[in-house]
This record gives structure tokens, C-alpha cells and sequence, in this order.
């Protein structure tokens, strides 16, 4: 397992994976140390997609994801993975989508143990009341996020050079 750290407008990010697949994307606001061993392409490439995420010139990541979880993480992830680019949805929605039709805790959970972030976008989805919601990567980068995809309400899309 290898690592390669990119500093993007929401902090460092670290991306885990092999030369197959990538296991993780983490948030950090101090750059952790990559791995020692060897990078493989696919995570400069994943490093590539990130950049021209932030840049605007992507919406959706073309990268082999290896996710671990119980069938259930599975289909909230799944999920997750529909959710267009500058939309939002709420938890019990999400839970509705899987066939969990009155409760939410199970999706929030689910959403939490989410160690792909950005790839799998759980910050596109908001709490039951509209508001920010807990998320992997924390309310202020979730809000960033959402407001750089002009997926929050009643804001324009965020300009990086502006």
C-alpha cells in the first residue's frame, strides 16, 4: 500500500491505494508523510482528477475504488455515488433510496465510515433539516465543497480565482 499527499483549497489530502485500486482519500489540515514505497500511476492519476476537481474542470472521478464495508455500507455508497455533481440530498432520502424507509441513523452511520471521500461523495449529502450534516471531512469542507458545486442553497458556484 502506497500514499501520495496533494494540497488542494480545503487542506491536505491523502490518497491510499495500489497500483489496482484506491483504498482511501483523507482529509488533514498538516501534511501527513507519504509512504516510502514506490508510487504507482494510479495514484498521481487520482492526484490528477483531485486538481482539475478543484479546478472545475471535473465533476465525477473515472478511478478503481476498493471499498470495504457490511452490504448495507455497500448500498448507502452506492448510493452516494448517484448523486449528481451540485445536488444535495437528505439522509432520510438516502435512506428511502436503499429501503431503510423510516430511519436515517443507519444511512448517517454508513455515510461515516465513507474512507473515500470526495470519490464517494458523502458531502453531498445534508442533514434532515437542510442544514450541513456530519460528514467524513468535516462542516467547513463540506460547505466548501457544496458551494465550490453550486449545490448549496441560495449560493453561486465559488470561483477559485475570485
Amino acid at each position: 500500500m502506497s500514499s501520495i499527499v496533494i494540497d488542494s483549497p480545503i487542506g491536505f489530502i491523502e490518497i491510499t491505494g495500489t497500483a489496482a485500486v484506491i483504498s482511501s482519500v483523507i482529509f488533514f489540515t498538516k501534511p501527513p508523510t507519504p509512504t516510502a514505497d514506490k508510487t504507482p500511476l494510479l495514484l498521481f492519476k487520482a492526484a490528477n482528477q483531485f486538481q482539475e476537481y478543484f479546478a472545475g474542470s471535473r465533476k465525477k472521478f473515472d478511478l478503481a475504488i476498493e471499498r470495504k464495508g457490511t452490504l448495507f455500507q455497500e448500498k448507502i455508497w452506492t448510493e452516494l455515488c448517484k448523486i449528481p455533481f451540485g445536488e444535495t440530498i437528505k439522509y432520510l432520502e438516502l435512506a428511502k433510496r436503499v429501503g431503510h424507509l423510516n430511519t436515517f441513523q443507519s444511512a448517517l452511520a454508513a455515510v461515516c465510515k465513507n474512507k473515500i471521500s470526495l470519490i464517494i461523495p458523502s458531502h453531498r449529502v445534508i442533514g434532515n433539516d437542510g442544514g450541513l450534516a456530519k460528514n467524513e471531512g468535516g462542516q467547513f469542507r463540506q460547505d466548501w465543497l457544496l458551494r465550490m458545486e453550486g449545490g448549496w442553497p441560495n449560493t453561486p458556484q465559488l470561483s477559485l480565482f475570485e
